[in-house]
């Protein structure tokens, strides 16, 4: 594997400076290619999987995290609060409280559920100085964070759909899991003792941990327990990767929490017309993004997918002759969403420009024989060359293979719960 904290900088990805901050690093354009790409491709799938997008802000009240549950079992790893017209203001660690108060904002009925609500948000850590760097650790995050509320009859479907696109997200990433961890509370946790690190009841947590046991088990995926690890609200399903020096570190989860329901009294109308309370799914299917980056650049060793390389077509005139016929050809491709440079003939020989940009998934060759007949050379990345083809059609084909693969498809489902009003059909 390769170090993402020396290769991303050596490939301008990203970068940090002292007067920004440890632990805040920087994205240069070739690395927010990657970030745009890798969002962009999460809202789509997201979306045809029946969620709906929410902004929230990145502060809340104090009161808001005393009711959550952050501010007695989390505030050491919080931003101290700022002080505010008479108010504390804090930087959010977790984007599911306001999810919570946006779905308390309305009335809902049973029909209406499962509600998914998703967020590409921001959240903010107090890390130690000792415990940051590169992109693994950080204390200003992106999270592809989302929350589902729903009937209980229904949260098994749930979890099993969010853990069927993290595995395809993965697929289309191009990585994979190094284990999957069921995070559980220590074994001598004390639900009932106010210092307890847990908030909640013994019966709810042992029920949430066995949805989770169930939707591992019919997804064929073994795994660990991970006593001690589970968030102070519940348990989880930690999906777990290895960076280069071997560290191992949690990319994306999938948790069941009985508790904030209940702590901001949210409810729903059953069929029977009485009142209930609805069960809160979290789930990040590419976890931070900062993550995913860094875990892509030391798979993949900046070769990308093509659909999240930050040049996918790289167009290449043989000689100065064919510089005009480059421009066109690299407009007309921007023009069907491409990311396309030219490397124009005064940068050096064709064979120099072809190696300096060998990251590039697709490289287009022009000579006078293409210029004059509007064809391109498509080369691929691992060398093989493609017949020479129209202008438009060979654009064509290269915008169609630098879609991800489960966007090519018409509908990627969220699981049982899904309703037809939500994803196309």
């Amino acid at each position: 594997m390769y170090d993402h904290r020396k290769l991303g900088r050596e490939l301008g990805l990203f970068d940090s400076d002292p007067l920004i901050g440890a632990g805040l690093p920087y994205w240069l354009p070739a690395g927010a290619a990657v970030r745009h790409a890798l969002e962009s491709y999460i809202a789509e799938v997201e979306r045809r999987a029946g969620y709906q997008q929410v902004y929230s802000p990145v502060l809340g009240k104090r009161e808001l995290y005393e009711i959550s549950g952050h501010w007695a079992k989390y505030h050491e790893d919080m931003y101290p609060p700022m002080d505010m017209g008479g108010e504390q203001l804090v930087l959010r660690p977790s984007i599911c409280p306001h999810h919570a108060l946006m779905y308390r904002s309305r009335s809902h009925s049973y029909r209406e559920l499962p509600l998914r609500f998703s967020e590409l948000g921001g959240q903010y850590r107090a890390e130690l100085s000792g415990a940051i760097g590169g992109l693994n650790r950080v204390r200003a995050m992106q999270l592809n964070d989302a929350h589902i509320f729903c009937r209980l009859d229904q949260v098994a479907a749930e979890a099993e759909g969010a853990l069927r696109l993290i595995n395809q997200a993965y697929a289309d990433m191009g990585i994979s899991a190094s284990r999957y961890v069921l995070a559980l509370p220590s074994e001598d946790a004390d639900f009932n003792s106010p210092s307890s690190k847990y908030v909640g009841d013994a019966a709810s947590w042992a029920q949430a941990a066995g949805l989770l046991r169930d939707v591992l088990k019919n997804a064929g995926i073994d795994y660990e327990d991970a006593p001690g690890d589970a968030a102070f609200y519940g348990p989880k399903i930690d999906i777990q990767m290895m960076d280069s020096a071997g560290r191992e570190f949690s990319l994306s989860t999938i948790q069941i929490d009985f508790h904030q329901p209940a702590a901001f009294d949210l409810e729903y109308v059953g069929a029977d017309g009485n009142k209930h309370r609805p069960v809160m799914v979290h789930r990040a299917i590419v976890g931070s993004i900062e993550r995913a980056v860094a875990q892509l650049i030391e798979v993949h060793g900046g070769a990308f997918p093509a659909w999240l390389a930050p040049v996918q077509l790289v167009v290449l005139p043989i000689s100065d002759d064919e510089d005009k016929v480059a421009v066109e050809v690299a407009r007309r491709a921007s023009d069907r969403g491409l990311r396309v440079e030219v490397a124009h003939a005064d940068e050096g020989s064709l064979g120099a420009r072809i190696r300096e940009n060998r990251l590039a998934p697709y490289q287009a060759v022009i000579g006078a024989r293409e210029a004059a007949a509007g064809l391109v050379a498509v080369r691929q990345r691992d060398g093989q060359q493609l017949a020479a083809a129209e202008i438009g059609m060979a654009l064509d084909e290269l915008r169609d293979s630098c879609q991800p693969p489960a966007l090519r498809s018409q509908c990627v489902s969220a699981g049982a719960g899904s309703r037809s009003r939500s994803v196309p059909r």
